[in-house]
């Protein structure tokens, strides 16, 4: 692997040559074997002989390839998340992040031929893409959290999928980036944070102005369900003692 550790040491051995434990090896050895050949032809067995474990070891610790790339992405979300500090508090939301993108890049960096294939197979395999997403959004969701920016709600949900997409974007660039001063990919991930931004604007004034009809269709709602609640209660005062009747019925 182009970026990632020598051939001849054991994967995922730390440089100082501690054991690390065996989730942490399969989830090394599969980025190893990613960077050397197609996603498709990797099998499990392969995976856990570059680890030195088992496949009972493996099936312990996940049950899937799919799996182990979740594994990798918390493992990444981690390391981002160990480093972030209240250094930029006073930054603009977009610099802050800007840097929590940068750190998770930097993070990456050792698996960066591992993530190109994995990249290669996701627009091969549509349905795994899909499942590919479900990962990122989760990652990006503590990564805007990182940032200090707000991911929950309706949203918060558009705001991470728009994350995730100017991301997918961010890293074809960084894929041939070979600059160690990564120009080309900072230059792409302001532009799409800047493009980010605008539609976040826009889609804020959007909630805004809907805020009253998202209050009356709850309404709506909630006076139907309680219409619901009264005709069953006219037909069964007692729904716990006709349920009870019913049972002895039978």
């Amino acid at each position: 692997m182009t970026d990632g550790p020598s051939s001849d040491a054991p994967s995922g051995a730390p440089a100082s040559g501690a054991p690390l434990d065996p989730r942490t090896r399969i989830v090394q050895a599969l980025m190893d074997l990613a960077a050397e050949t197609r996603w498709e032809d990797i099998t499990m067995s392969e995976v856990a002989l570059r680890a030195g474990v088992t496949l009972s070891q493996f099936r312990d610790a996940f049950p899937s390839k799919g799996a182990v790339l979740a594994g990798f992405s918390r493992m990444i979300d981690k390391k981002v998340l160990d480093e972030t500090t209240g250094d930029l508090a006073a930054e603009s939301p977009r610099d802050r992040l800007f840097d929590v993108l940068m750190r998770r890049l930097d993070a990456m960096a050792p698996y960066k031929e591992g993530l190109r294939e994995i990249s290669a197979w996701a627009r091969r395999d549509p349905v795994s893409a899909m499942a590919l997403n479900g990962v990122a959004l989760n990652s990006m969701r503590f990564m805007m959290e990182a940032a200090g920016l707000d991911s929950e709600g309706s949203l918060g949900t558009l705001k991470l999928q728009g994350l995730v997409l100017a991301w997918t974007r961010v890293l074809d660039v960084w894929f041939d980036d070979h600059d160690p001063a990564l120009d080309r990919t900072m230059a792409s991930l302001d532009a799409q944070l800047a493009r980010g931004g605008r539609i976040v604007a826009r889609l804020d004034d959007v909630w805004r102005a809907t805020s009253p009809l998202r209050t009356l269709g709850r309404a709506i709602l909630s006076g139907r369900r309680r219409d619901f609640d009264e005709r069953i209660r006219e037909r069964w005062p007692d729904r716990r003692e006709a349920a009870r009747d019913m049972g002895a019925d039978i």
